[in-house]
């Protein structure tokens, strides 16, 4: 009979890269496995929370001291005090997302990231503590820009392509999160590819490994420091291990595929590939890619007849609003179509994601 000993799929990529967590539930967090350094969320985890019975208490509070500010300042103090919950179960940083309803407008995604800014602050978390994600568009990271200069930390979003990865770093992002699935695969699975080595076969695994050689180059170069990968959108535990071996700083994870790699022993002979220790910086004397990922980068499966060409890191692509930006964003139908629906996704309906919340929200002061 096989040993059980030895460590879990979740305890060995833990030694690889930063483990987060995608969820907000904190029953789930505190009794999680291992500890995981950072939390992070979007308009339709904190959805979920904001209509937990156990929340409804807190929602109404917050609702008759915020009545007459509206319905996203509720939302947005709420959010925070939600995140509270889990500050001291966590290693870093709790993560809440602008309105992506408001992705195209540089203004009001300052705002509501000010808006954070503030309450964290009454909430006694400081910038250390936590970090805005921001929708990589050209006037949200135009946001990014300003955010940075005023020392408020931000992640850059809903990536899919290097020239976002570029613009996030012009930008001054701490991290970028570029989604390894498609966020309509999440509901419908024939969307997803299943592969059995995602590091070598995930047709989005050559986007990924781009952005992080691009990020190590920068830093070589320039001596500035670039955002750190953390990859997001996973549907299985072999995609997380993937993570590790493309070299990502950290990895945001579903509960169920935190769930997936909690009960499973690993083997290094059934693995594919494998990650090493994670570094104390992922771009100060990185390590290779892998040999048998290192001709990926030159290939790109999701654009037909691709001509080889790697996105400039010598355009501004933050002028004019980020023009460049929307430009390249527009002649690739991948991060068109892909960043299209995420913001639609979070946007949401009566039901999920940030419409779901206003509706709620506007509720709790009417009941005031």
């Amino acid at each position: 009979m096989e040993s059980l000993e030895g460590p879990t799929w979740l305890e060995k990529l833990e030694e690889q890269l930063d483990v987060d967590v995608d969820w907000m539930d904190p029953e789930y967090i505190k009794n999680m496995p291992i500890k995981p350094h950072d939390q992070t969320s979007n308009q339709l985890l904190v959805n979920i929370e904001l209509h937990r019975a156990s929340n409804a208490d807190l929602l109404q509070q917050t609702a008759k001291e915020l009545k007459d500010e509206g319905w996203l300042a509720v939302y947005t103090r709420i959010a925070v005090l939600m995140c509270k919950k889990n500050i001291d179960d966590i290693h870093g940083r709790v993560l809440l997302q602008t309105l992506p309803s408001k992705a195209y407008d540089t203004q009001a995604t300052v705002d509501h990231a000010r808006l954070y800014d503030k309450e964290f602050a009454q909430a006694g978390i400081g910038r250390d503590r936590y970090c805005i994600k921001i929708p990589a568009t050209g006037p949200a990271l135009n946001a990014v820009k300003i955010l940075s200069q005023e020392g408020i930390p931000t992640l850059g979003t809903a990536v899919f392509g290097l020239p976002q990865a570029i613009a996030c770093s012009q930008a001054g992002c701490l991290y970028i999160s570029p989604y390894y699935n498609e966020n309509r695969a999440h509901s419908d699975l024939s969307l997803w590819p299943d592969v059995k080595d995602p590091a070598k076969e995930h047709p989005n695994s050559p986007r990924i490994i781009r952005i992080i050689e691009t990020y190590r180059r920068l830093h070589k170069e320039t001596g500035k420091e670039q955002p750190f990968v953390k990859l997001a959108s996973f549907l299985s535990a072999k995609e997380a291990m993937a993570a590790a071996e493309m070299g990502c700083h950290s990895a945001t994870l579903p509960h169920s595929v935190l769930d997936q790699l909690a009960k499973l022993k690993y083997n290094v002979s059934e693995q594919p590939g494998e990650g090493v220790a994670k570094p104390e910086h992922p771009y100060k004397n990185p390590g290779p890619t892998p040999t048998r990922l290192v001709e990926l980068s030159k290939t790109d499966p999701l654009t037909m007849n691709w001509d080889g060409k790697l996105a400039s890191t010598s355009i501004d692509y933050l002028a004019n609003q980020g023009a460049e930006l929307e430009k390249a964003i527009a002649s690739d139908p991948i991060a068109t179509n892909r960043l299209a629906e995420a913001l639609k996704i979070f946007i949401g309906d009566d039901e999920n994601g940030e419409t779901s919340s206003k509706k709620k929200c506007e509720e709790a002061i009417a009941q005031v």
